[in-house]
């Protein structure tokens, strides 16, 4: 199985969707905007927020491409913007 930012790095989307994504990453607060997207209660650590984060864009992402109409933009994008920015917190811990 491949790791999680191996995982991440091979996705493609839309490059106006991922210019979002990595400008809104820069306000990006945890414990504000994780509890809205996976729930409220503990913040799970930022691997396993990662995977959840993926599983929900990914349903999004075929949302997105099948035209279907409960598709939200806004919702992608806050997705996105959290992915990017948990990735970015994971590489961090990698590299340090």
């Amino acid at each position: 199985m491949q790791d999680i930012l191996s995982m991440l790095h091979a996705l493609r989307r839309p490059a106006l969707l991922m210019r979002a994504a990595r400008i809104g990453a820069e306000d990006y607060r945890r414990s504000t905007h994780l509890p809205r997207l996976l729930g409220y209660g503990v913040l799970p650590r930022h691997g396993s927020a990662l995977l959840k984060l993926m599983e929900i864009e990914n349903e999004l992402n075929t949302q997105r491409v099948s035209g279907n109409s409960s598709y939200s933009l806004v919702k992608h994008v806050d997705v996105l913007i959290a992915m990017v920015s948990e990735a970015r917190v994971l590489r961090a811990a990698q590299t340090a």
